[in-house]
């Protein structure tokens, strides 16, 4: 194997191998290091995001989803089903089976744009050299014109809660189980806390989410956030705000967690537990001393605009930057990083950066939030526009939430785009490319949308920002 690359990174997951791939593309030789092994002990790229986070956890709410649509919704639909059983291991399997495909996908993109895929643990050493530790405790050195650094994050480890990966898991443990918990309890209600939740209660757990924070969905729209917490708690996600766990015990028949709100100390007994609350960066041991890498105390690594670190030639990108953690920002970042190293201008719009969770309905923003702008002191007009009078969304028996844009009072240029409701995720990219191309809601609603859609909702919003939406009643209108 060559030792020597115009590229070595470090990292395979959704910014590591998007970056090593696009190297690739640009002619660079190009090596990805990564130490990620499937249950069968062997090589598996994609990272958190592939093997343990994004994508077996869709997985998992789709099967969820449709097995609660069927027991609720199918008779609306004039669909009679006399019997109906549940088989997890089923459910598991088809999630295993998606997630070594996808896999498959990744090694055989490696293998066809060139990209040597190195097996082990990298480790930054001086002069942009990488020192890769092998599973059987050999070593080699990889030596690199530009090194990437893209290794992720883990999660929170939180120590009145100790993970025992039986009974008491993070993310990754609730997402192995081969039967559903009785009564099971979530600490932290953001959005691995309410997706990981809402799959368990679908599949028949009683879930009690407890979550530090006095506010529902802190960085989401104040209007979208309390219709979603209505939502949630119509389907029995028992979600308790401002509640501070202070420690758990673990005896043979249940374990009991012992938390804090503004009401007094409370107990709350379940047969297992997700600590769901939040993810910090993969940087321990990423950089020898002598590399003298610069990293704050939370473990982030120090890049400026373009991801360049204070080495000269070295990047860092995804989870263990600033900026939020989210697998479609590393890939972009590794795509601005690739072209930048092959001499191309290339920068990123951070402004227009898309957040979902995926519940149902999901919930989908870009952009400001009403709170942000009043902070800013930017004046500012909102439109709104409810599923409910969707005629797509009434058809789907999925019409509860709304679309909200938010359009600067002066130029009317769109500043942040709010959805709660069916396919939001797939919604919120229109919004996305409205912002990107610097678009106002007058230029939304002056575009023409197919109907019935549900993306009527976006083009109604936006009329309403002016007042005009039309299928809204007057006395509705913003």
């Amino acid at each position: 194997m060559d030792t020597e690359y115009d590229v070595v990174i470090i990292g395979a997951g959704p910014a590591g191998y998007v970056a090593a791939i696009r190297c690739a593309q640009l002619g660079l030789s190009t090596a990805c290091v990564d130490d990620w092994r499937d249950a069968a002990g062997q090589p598996a790229p994609g990272g958190t995001c592939l093997n343990a986070g994004c994508i077996p956890s869709k997985a998992l709410l789709e099967s969820s989803e449709l097995y609660a649509r069927l027991q609720h919704d199918a008779n609306a639909h004039g669909l009679r089903i006399e019997s109906m059983s549940l088989d997890i291991d089923v459910m598991m399997a088809r999630k295993d089976r998606i997630v070594h495909q996808l896999g498959s996908g990744i090694a055989a993109l490696f293998r066809s744009n060139g990209v040597a895929w190195v097996h082990g643990r990298g480790h930054l050493l001086p002069n942009r050299n990488v020192e890769v530790s092998a599973q059987d405790g050999t070593r080699q050195v990889l030596v690199g014109r530009h090194v990437i650094l893209a290794t992720g994050s883990t999660p929170v480890e939180l120590a009145a809660a100790p993970l025992d990966d039986e009974r008491i898991v993070d993310s990754q443990g609730a997402l192995q189980w081969n039967s559903a918990p009785e009564r099971l309890g979530v600490i932290g209600a953001g959005v691995i806390g309410l997706e990981l939740g809402s799959v368990w209660r679908r599949l028949g757990s009683a879930v009690t989410l407890l979550e530090a924070q006095e506010e529902f969905l802190a960085m989401a729209d104040r209007q979208i956030a309390g219709a979603a917490l209505k939502l949630f708690r119509a389907q029995e996600l028992d979600i308790r705000n401002g509640a501070r766990v202070l420690s758990t015990q673990t005896d043979a028949d249940a374990l009991h967690v012992y938390y804090q709100d503004a009401s007094g100390d409370h107990e709350l007994v379940v047969d297992r537990l997700i600590v769901a609350v939040g993810r910090r960066p993969c940087s321990d041991g990423l950089a020898s001393a002598e590399a003298g890498l610069l990293l704050d105390e939370g473990g982030t690594v120090h890049v400026d605009e373009y991801c360049e670190t204070n080495l000269p030639g070295v990047f860092a990108i995804g989870d263990l930057v600033r900026g939020p953690m989210l697998a479609h920002k590393g890939s972009e970042e590794g795509i601005m990083v690739a072209e930048r190293i092959a001499g191309q201008h290339s920068s990123m719009n951070y402004e227009a950066i898309p957040s979902v969770i995926y519940t149902q309905p999901e919930i989908a923003w870009v952009g400001r939030t009403e709170e942000n702008l009043r902070q800013a002191g930017i004046e500012y007009r909102s439109g709104t526009f409810p599923f409910a009078a969707s005629g797509r969304a009434r058809a789907l028996q999925q019409s509860d939430g709304m679309v909200r844009v938010l359009g600067d009072a002066r130029t009317d240029r769109v500043l942040g785009v709010h959805v709660l409701g069916a396919q939001a995720s797939e919604l919120i990219a229109q919004a996305v490319l409205a912002m990107e191309f610097g678009a106002s809601s007058e230029d939304i609603a002056r575009t023409v949308f197919a109907h019935p859609t549900l993306s009527e909702a976006v083009h109604e919003a936006a009329l309403d920002v002016s007042g005009r939406a039309i299928h809204l009643s007057a006395s509705r209108r913003s």
